[in-house]
């Protein structure tokens, strides 16, 4: 029983589990359509989860394959299965191939619409791995898309039109996130970071201090416009969802404190750990849905 233990723990951290987090921006059409009371829509918004959930983790086990040998000298990454040399590139092209057919099984029933965010969803992280990881900027601007790609996907998922003010909004959240992680790395691998990712030899520090700062405003700004607009208004029945603002500015403001500090590098880690973010993530949540549905 503990081998069998072993090995699905093992099976977990190729996966890389914890960053399924980022596939609940899926869901969030779901909540701001006012679709919860739908059992189609909620079904079709959770295999689309899945599915999302699936292929990221198929993407994940691709780069590692891609770059196993380069992990193996970073003072984190070198702990992954693949670089510690716990799985075999075999086993993990294997489990790679069960990953995809079995996204592609959910996405049939869900429609053409959503498996065509899906599949754009893998060209950009595909592309991201090969490629467009070692363009300055280009790359957190990649990371950011395929957010703004997960949240279009579950809208076409449920047949809903989702508001332009809130995927400009998940995109500067996005890009948020993308460049807490790069100052993350930079602050952790120091005067080696370029040896591990080559970007990072253009990136500074100070110049992504101003960035998140740019970013986090326009976050801000966008979600403060979205939830005060008429259109937004009168489609979900109400003009108090400004009542969440305060929950968005400590959320942003945290993750730039903790930033800040040196205390993370990846924001799944963050919305699965720090216990003041995850408290804000679901109260945010719970207080959408009680204005929305109420």
């Amino acid at each position: 029983m503990s081998l069998i233990w072993s090995r699905f723990l093992l099976l977990l951290r190729l996966l890389r589990v914890y960053q399924w987090s980022k596939n609940a921006l899926v869901l969030m059409p779901l909540v701001f359509a006012q679709e919860l009371g739908d059992i189609t829509a909620v079904l079709r918004s959770i295999g689309a989860t899945a599915a999302f959930c699936l292929a990221a983790s198929a993407t994940y086990i691709f780069n590692d394959l891609r770059d196993r040998t380069q992990d193996g000298t970073h003072p984190k990454k070198r702990q992954r299965p693949l670089p510690a040399g716990e799985i075999s590139p075999a086993a993990a092209i294997v489990i790679c191939m069960v990953l995809l057919a079995s996204a592609a099984v959910i996405t049939y029933p869900i429609g053409a619409p959503f498996a065509l965010a899906l599949a754009v969803y893998l060209l950009l992280t595909v592309g991201y791995t090969l490629v467009l990881k070692r363009i300055f900027i280009v790359d957190v601007i990649v990371v950011a898309l395929g957010f703004v790609t997960r949240a279009i996907a579950g809208a076409v998922a449920i047949h809903v039109e989702f508001s332009h003010w809130l995927i400009v909004c998940t995109l500067f959240l996005a890009l948020f996130l993308a460049l807490g992680k790069r100052r993350g790395e930079i602050a952790l691998l120091e005067h080696d970071a370029a040896n591990h990712r080559d970007v990072l030899d253009h990136y500074t520090i100070g110049f992504i201090d101003q960035l998140l700062i740019i970013v986090a405003g326009g976050a801000l700004i966008t979600f403060t416009i979205y939830t005060c607009s008429p259109e937004v208004m009168a489609r979900l029945g109400t003009d108090k969802l400004y009542m969440t603002l305060p929950f968005v500015v400590y959320g942003l403001s945290r993750y730039l404190w903790l930033i800040q500090r040196n205390e993370t590098g990846d924001p799944s880690q963050v919305l699965v750990k720090d216990v003041p973010i995850c408290i804000t993530v679901i109260l945010w949540a719970l207080t959408c849905v009680a204005l929305i549905y109420t």
